[in-house]
C-alpha cells in the first residue's frame, strides 16, 4: 500500500472485535450485533402475522401470515409470505421469502427463497435464489452472489 502511495496509520481499537473470514465468525457476530442494538421497530406492513420479540422491520417491506421471531432485522421493500423467520437472522433489502422457514442465518439482498422447509445457520449472498422442488428439508449452505439452487 505504502508503495502505491497510500497513507498507513495506526490506531489503537477500545471495545470488542472478531475476525469474520469464515461463515460460523460472521453468524456468531450477527448474533451479537442483534442482541446488542435491535429494538422493536416495526415500518413494514404485517397482515395475519405474528411477531415476537426484538424485530425491526423496514419500509415497505410486506409480511403475509408469518411468525416472526426476534432479534431480527428485516430490510426494505421485502416480501415474507406463509414463512417463519426465527431468532438471529438479518435479512436485506428486495428479498423474497415464501413459503419457508429460515433461522440463525444472514441473507443478502435481492433473494428469492421459496418452499424451503427449513434453513439454519446459513449465509445468502445477494442476488442467489434458492428454490425447493423436492430432496432433503434440513440444509445448511453458504452461497454467493447470483447463485442458483433448486433443491
Amino acid at each position: 500500500m505504502i508503495q502505491n502511495g497510500c497513507k498507513v496509520g495506526y490506531g489503537i481499537h477500545e471495545g470488542w472485535w472478531f475476525d469474520t473470514g469464515k461463515k460460523d465468525d460472521i453468524l456468531f457476530v450477527n448474533s451479537v450485533i442483534l442482541d446488542e442494538s435491535i429494538k422493536p421497530d416495526i415500518r413494514g406492513e404485517i397482515i395475519d402475522s405474528r411477531i415476537n420479540g426484538r424485530v425491526a422491520i423496514d419500509e415497505g417491506t410486506r409480511v403475509i401470515k408469518s411468525i416472526i421471531r426476534g432479534p431480527c432485522i428485516i430490510g426494505k421493500n421485502c416480501r415474507i409470505e406463509n414463512s417463519y423467520i426465527g431468532p438471529y437472522t438479518s435479512i436485506g433489502d428486495n428479498t423474497e421469502i415464501i413459503d419457508s422457514s429460515i433461522e440463525y442465518s444472514v441473507v443478502l439482498d435481492h433473494v428469492l427463497i421459496k418452499g424451503v422447509k427449513r434453513l439454519e445457520e446459513s449465509i445468502i449472498g445477494g442476488n442467489a435464489k434458492i428454490l425447493k422442488e423436492t430432496g432433503t428439508d434440513n440444509i445448511r449452505i453458504h452461497i454467493g452472489d447470483y447463485s442458483e439452487i433448486i433443491l
